[in-house]
């Protein structure tokens, strides 16, 4: 019997063709994402769903998805699909990371022009048979300044756009490295210098919980007076609240916002401003990236559902069938060791070294170097995958080097992973034992033995009596449930490390407390 996938929202008709050219049967109905209840109600009777943003794929359109076992987003954006309950059911979810780059870049080059000489509003004006030429004195974009948040796939582009606007760019991303910077014409600057010399500034960055306002009041304050601000990137990343009272003062001279902190945006504090262009997430609203992102989506979830070949998923990685078996265990492994490098990387990566010593080395390491990349790009660029982690790092000048090595020691495998920055190495080892779980085995130069968890305490410390007891008693008094608590030195009274699993989420005046308990070096909640 043919596979069967439901299209639920509206999608290029070129979409429809490559799912009947091939033999699956296709149902088009591109209003049913609106209704939750519709949806929930015909879901189960598909093997796939392509949607683009107005179907709200939850846990309980999951629930009712007995069969379903691929999920295509025509897009980069996820967050309207409840992926942890897909993934609980192995209901594969793909994207179409870089179909719509050029049309988000260019639509930021449009707002920038737009703000700088006040288009709308003197369209308005002059459509009004107003003819207020002395009104709209605008700006030259010329040897002005762009600050760019985030220099990634789209930010590269708008910079490269910029540089051809004879634009002096500037740029803040934490994974961009010099050397990647120059090739690009761009100079790499930290946030507060960035907010300190830009004219424009351009937010290219996924929002997430270290993203969240990142231009605030105290940003705001930081910059020229008269400067101008544009988000096409994701609401959230500017506080609208601050930016309002900004351009109200005259601190900020104008903003053009594609992107709103809650969509879709009738109401805004922003709505009214002077010198504010909006647009209604318009970014990737271009007829090329309509149809690039359909075609990429549909051809996706084909040969997923005919070969079994998996493509720019963010659950599962890139494993034929033959391989699955014995690599499914180390690729969780390695997106776990990545995970827990970058949750304690804080400054400019420069190089990745992956050593896969013993059996290991002997499978394909390209799947487990892109999981070991993508969970250590994770905690900053949320929308990263196992296919994409590796362009970002080419993107970012990253140097990522492969090792493989005959076996050493007592385990049959291992796998290494450390971290290059500006300031430090930092390496962190693992292996799966018998029972196929992942575990960690050193972690900078120290050995463990431990199982991550969900919730994980890490604490590095001088090693003395008392030190355990007095971190026991905390979570205790906290109430935080210890379930597990590892435990490696380097030697008699030299760094230590505990590495705790708890059964939630660790309040931050708990983190604080444990922070300014005596011989505490370094203290940080983990999530996997």
């Amino acid at each position: 019997m043919a596979p069967k996938v439901l299209i639920s929202d509206q999608i290029s008709p070129a979409a429809v063709k490559i799912f009947t050219d091939r033999g699956i049967d296709v149902t088009y109905e591109p209003e049913l994402g609106k209704d939750k209840d519709k949806l929930a109600a015909v879901i189960g009777q598909f093997d796939g769903l392509a949607i683009r943003s107005a179907s709200k794929v939850t846990d309980k359109i999951i629930a009712a998805a007995g069969n379903l076992k691929v999920i295509g987003r025509a897009g980069i954006g996820v967050d309207n699909v409840d992926i942890p309950a897909a993934t609980a059911k192995g209901i594969i979810v793909m994207n179409t990371p870089f179909g719509n780059s050029i049309t988000t870049a260019e639509h930021a080059i449009a707002m920038l022009f737009a703000v700088a000489r006040q288009i709308p509003a003197a369209d308005v004006s002059t459509q009004a048979g107003k003819w207020e030429k002395n009104r709209f004195m605008g700006v030259e974009l010329t040897s002005k300044t762009l600050g760019i948040i985030g220099c990634g796939n789209i930010g590269s582009i708008v910079a490269d756009r910029a540089l051809g606007l004879k634009m002096k760019v500037i740029a803040f991303d934490p994974f961009l490295s010099v050397e990647r910077a120059l090739d690009l014409g761009v100079e790499k600057v930290d946030l507060d210098t960035l907010f300190a010399r830009a004219d424009f500034i351009t937010l290219h960055t996924p929002l997430t919980e270290k993203t969240k306002n990142v231009i605030d009041a105290a940003a705001i304050e930081k910059m020229k007076d008269g400067v101008y601000i544009v988000n096409c990137a994701r609401g959230g990343l500017v506080d609208e609240v601050a930016l309002r009272a900004a351009l109200d003062s005259g601190k900020v001279a104008g903003a053009a916002f594609d992107v709103f902190t809650v969509e879709p945006a009738k109401e805004n504090v922003l709505f009214g401003a002077k010198n504010l262009v909006c647009t209604p997430h318009l970014g990737a609203a271009t007829s090329e990236a309509q149809e690039n992102v359909a075609l990429q989506v549909a051809e996706q979830i084909a040969d997923y559902l005919l070969t079994g070949a998996v493509t720019n998923a963010l659950n599962m990685p890139s494993i034929s069938a033959e391989e699955a078996p014995k690599l499914v265990p180390f690729v969780k492994l390695a997106e776990q060791l990545g995970s827990f490098a970058g949750q304690l990387t804080e400054t400019s990566l420069k190089a990745v070294r992956i050593e896969f010593i013993g059996a290991v080395a002997g499978m394909n390491v390209k799947a487990l170097t892109s999981a070991a990349l993508a969970g250590l790009f994770r905690p900053l660029l949320q929308d990263v995958n196992m296919v994409s982690a590796p362009v970002i790092a080419r993107e970012r000048g990253i140097v990522v080097d492969e090792v493989r090595r005959e076996q050493q020691g007592t385990h049959e495998s291992l796998v290494k992973l450390t971290v290059v920055t500006d300031r430090q190495e930092r390496s962190v080892a693992g292996t799966v034992f018998s029972d196929g779980k992942p575990r960690l085995t050193q972690i900078k130069g120290i050995n463990m033995d431990a199982e991550l968890a969900p919730h994980m305490l890490y604490v590095t410390n001088e090693d003395k009596p008392g030190f355990i007891g007095a971190l026991g008693t905390t979570l205790g008094t906290a109430g935080v449930n210890i379930a597990t608590f590892n435990l490696g030195r380097l030697a008699q009274g030299q760094d230590a490390i505990c590495l705790v699993e708890v059964d939630g989420p660790i309040p931050a005046e708990v983190l604080a407390t444990i922070g300014n308990l005596p011989l505490v070096r370094q203290v940080k909640e983990l999530t996997f």
